[in-house]
């Protein structure tokens, strides 16, 4: 019934609409296509939009024209008929209107690998993707099972091993290039190598500069015995995303773990571990070089190794280098019997985090446990053991020596750090803040990375979009995404962002259509208005020579609006008024041949007095909030708009 009455619709609307004279088809006939879009599609109806909107004759928007949706006429119609009936009724074409409308989705049911359907299991998986493992080398007896590329640069790699290895003897596994440059990535691993006997798992460059994971291994080689695994080179250079170990080496015998280079240079990664080697006898674990040189990492460690026997953990050079960071541990070793642990080089970030340990150590017989250069100010240890720990070089001003733990030894020792400019990446980006003065012809200066990391969306037309609960809820139900993966929890990080209260002096709204993005701008600045974003990322991470310069309005002090894209299945902006700003525009030259390269677009802050004195701003700059200006590109997907010159 829905698609008769949008057919009507369609119909009408061609009887109402004057025809073409036949010398006027003949004259455009071969540069319709091109010239003249159909007047049905939604692109076409967000140029009209434009038009009414912003009646001052102003260019059409070419960075918003190539976001607008792809859908025809017909296509268009269609599920605008079905969202208006009832927005659950999309699910049932979701391929459909995945792939016309060119938006993100959970990709098809991921191929199934059974005990039943492959027997063997030393056969090699050279590049495979999107797939769902059960009972996969259960009951194995020796044997190899290798993956390689594994789910290499996908956009969206769903991939899960239920019972992987489970009650094998003297199996091994490896994963080698394991979803390597990926977009948002999830990775399940429930029960694997649970009681298992011997062999060996190793994950190679596990994750390697992937945008978005999430990796989750539940009750992994629990009531194992003696089987080793190891992480090298774990989930390096990633951007924002969370794993988690669950019921890690729980009740396991003699299961030793190596995390080596974990999380280096990574971005806002949280790593939670629930009962990691919780009731374990003689478990072996060291993480090296954990955390090593990355921004706000967040670790989490539930019943560590409680009601343990004989264990052994060892954080060599353990959060060295980065940006903050916050740690947990809770039940640390708690009730173990001689358990070992040993910190080295602990918390030694650029600039404080936040540590918290409670039932550390409490009630543990025998256990050993020494931090080696403790660099943190910390007052957190709650239920502290009386005796069997050790702090040597432990630097906490706000600690009296005298409140000390009888038993424990703390030096309130001084340390000096490194000579010379902190180097972290994450801190100082070469080129990501800059003065005004620092914008002028003939200067040369770095440009950060300012790709696009987000996956391509388009934006979904007003009548469906407007449609569609903004809730996480429904948009996981319309669409089809578990609430337990990457996107699904991206899904409730965006709702949760929009639906946040505005800072202080801030207007903001979350455009969930063009349509939205253009009457946001409009009601801010009025109706004659004009949006600019950087033309390309040419420049990117190297030193470039700044050309002709341009300042929005005359280089007046003005008022614009900023957005910034927000990862859900189809476009949605966070868009939010910035006063007191100057936009300028830039020709980027090569420094060598001084040809064109990119047109950038720079705004810059005059007012920072309520940036927080650890923005990283203030990091790379110097100075305060308040005291200084701070100018920055506009990265490539995100736009600022202006009054009109």
């Amino acid at each position: 019934m829905a698609t008769a009455t949008a057919a009507l619709f369609f119909f009408i609307l061609l009887l109402v609409l004057p025809f073409p004279t036949r010398h006027h088809v003949a004259a455009s006939e071969a540069s319709a296509s091109e010239s003249a879009p159909n007047p049905f599609t939604a692109r076409a109806a967000v140029i009209r939009y434009w038009n009414r909107k912003v009646p001052m004759s102003r260019p059409q928007p070419a960075f918003l024209l190539a976001k607008l949706s792809p859908l025809s006429a017909v296509d268009s119609a269609t599920f605008s008929s079905l969202a208006a009936a009832d927005p659950s009724a999309l699910s049932t074409r979701l391929p459909a209107l995945c792939a016309a409308a060119r938006l993100l989705c959970s990709p098809a049911q991921a191929n199934t690998y059974s005990a039943t359907a492959r027997k063997d299991d030393s056969s090699a998986f050279a590049s495979y993707q999107n797939s769902n493992f059960s009972d996969y080398g259960t009951g194995a007896s020796g044997g190899r099972s290798a993956f390689k590329h594994y789910s290499d640069d996908l956009n969206l790699p769903v991939d899960t091993f239920r019972r992987y290895s489970r009650d094998s003897t003297g199996h091994n596994d490896s994963f080698a290039s394991y979803a390597p440059d990926g977009n948002v990535v999830t990775a399940n691993f429930t029960s694997y190598g649970s009681s298992a006997t011997g062999g060996a798992g190793n994950f190679a460059s596990y994750d390697h500069e992937s945008n978005v994971p999430d990796l989750k291994f539940t009750n992994y080689d629990a009531d194992a015995t003696g089987r080793r695994r190891s992480f090298s080179s774990y989930s390096d250079d990633t951007n924002a995303g969370d794993q988690s170990f669950a019921g890690y080496g729980k009740d396991g015998d003699g299961v030793p773990t190596s995390f080596t280079s974990y999380a280096n240079n990574s971005n806002v990664i949280g790593s939670s571990f629930a009962g990691y080697g919780q009731g374990a006898n003689g478990a072996n674990d060291s993480f090296a070089s954990y955390g090593f040189n990355g921004n706000v990492p967040e670790n989490s460690f539930r019943s560590y190794g409680a009601g343990g026997n004989s264990g052994s953990e060892r954080f060599s050079s353990y959060r060295d280098q980065s940006n903050v960071g916050d740690d947990s541990f809770a039940s640390y070793a708690k009730g173990g019997g001689a358990a070992t642990a040993d910190f080295v080089n602990y918390g030694n970030s650029f600039n404080p985090g936040s540590d918290s340990f409670k039932g550390y150590g409490e009630g543990s017989a025998k256990h050993r446990v020494t931090f080696k250069s403790y660099a943190g100010d910390n007052t957190s240890f709650k239920g502290y053991a009386k005796s069997g720990v050790d702090f040597k070089s432990y630097r906490n001003s706000s600690v009296d020596p005298s409140s000390s733990s009888a038993g424990a030894t703390a030096s309130l020792l001084s340390l000096p750090r490194a000579a010379g400019k902190p180097s972290n990446r994450w801190l100082v980006e070469p080129g990501k803040f800059f003065r005004e003065h620092d914008l002028r012809r003939g200067s040369v200066m770095p440009m950060p990375d300012i790709r696009d990391k987000m996956p391509p969306r388009s934006f979904l037309p007003r009548s469906i979009a407007g449609r569609i609960p903004f809730s996480p809820a429904e948009v996981r139900r319309i669409f089809g995404i578990p609430a337990d993966t990457a996107l699904g929890k991206a899904v409730g990080d965006t709702v949760a962002e929009c639906e946040r209260a505005p800072s202080l002096g801030e207007t903001k709204r979350c455009a969930t259509s063009a349509e939205d993005v253009i009457d946001f701008a409009v009601s801010v600045l009025g109706s004659d208005v004009v949006v600019r974003s950087t033309a390309t990322t040419a420049g990117s991470n190297a030193d470039v020579l700044i050309g002709r310069v341009s300042g929005a309005n005359g280089g007046k002090v003005t008022r614009s609006v900023s957005c910034h894209q927000s990862l859900f299945p189809y476009l949605v902006y966070y868009c939010h008024s910035v006063p007191k700003v100057r936009v300028y525009e830039a020709d980027i030259l090569a420094v060598h041949s001084k040809q064109k390269i990119n047109h950038g677009v720079a705004i810059c802050h005059l007012d920072t007095s309520a940036w927080s004195p650890t923005h990283g701003a203030f990091v790379a700059l110097g100075s305060a909030p308040g005291k200084i200006e701070v100018c920055h590109w506009i990265f490539q997907g995100d736009m600022t708009w202006t009054v009109a010159d």
